[in-house]
């Protein structure tokens, strides 16, 4: 499990020259709080600051050593990105308080978990306020968020997922479709000649008896 502190106070190498553009101060991630948008390089100034960012589409990997991006012109002004400002920083969501849709206050988050590419999986807490799986683990699936809190401060979850989050991301086995059963095909109605009727004696000698007739005349 890589969380989002792993990625802090990381050297930031370009790889086209090997040069060093400072190191992760903190990291950006979407409102949504479904991945990574950037990386936060910290600010200068005394009297108008400016904060330098690099945006997630510029970094090549999160090394475990260093993190990897294209060039060494990849760092921006955080004014420059307009998108930004809807960014959210890890540093402000630590300790932001979970609850269920019920007003159960679960706990409080303490850091994010990582992907390989960069998405956040889940949730790391600070503090745990209720028993059970969720108390074991110290850990709260992405799936299982209900309400990020992003206008309230307050993060809602549902409860059964975020206890079993395995059960959370089955996916339920599709019925195959049933096919539909095609009448069958009525069978012509065939004539058939009937069959003659069997001779009589009196039909075989019919013939006889007239041409003997006919000679004795």
């Amino acid at each position: 499990m890589r969380l989002g502190k792993d990625l802090v106070d990381k050297q930031i190498i370009s790889v086209t020259d090997g040069r060093s553009l400072g190191s992760t101060k903190d990291i950006y991630m979407n409102n949504a709080l479904t991945e990574i948008t950037g990386i936060y390089l910290g600010s200068e100034g005394l009297i108008k600051r400016k904060h330098f960012l690099i945006n997630r589409s510029d970094v090549v990997v999160f090394g475990l050593d260093a993190i990897l991006v294209r060039t060494s012109e990849v760092v921006k002004e955080e004014n420059d990105l307009p998108e930004s400002v809807a960014w959210v920083r890890l540093s402000k969501l630590k300790k932001r308080e979970i609850d269920t849709p019920g007003g159960t206050k679960v706990g409080a988050i303490g850091d994010i978990i990582v992907g390989e590419q960069g998405n956040i999986t889940g949730f790391a807490l600070s503090r745990v306020n209720v028993q059970g799986p969720i108390e074991k683990n110290g850990t709260i699936p992405r799936t299982a968020v209900i309400d990020t809190g992003d206008e309230d401060g307050v993060m809602t979850i549902d409860l059964t997922r975020a206890e079993n989050p395995d059960a959370a991301s089955e996916t339920p086995t599709e019925t195959p479709p049933t096919l539909p059963v095609e009448p069958a095909e009525e069978m012509e109605e065939t004539a058939v000649a009937p069959e003659p009727a069997p001779l009589t004696d009196t039909d075989e000698l019919a013939p006889l008896v007239s041409e003997e007739e006919e000679e004795s005349e």
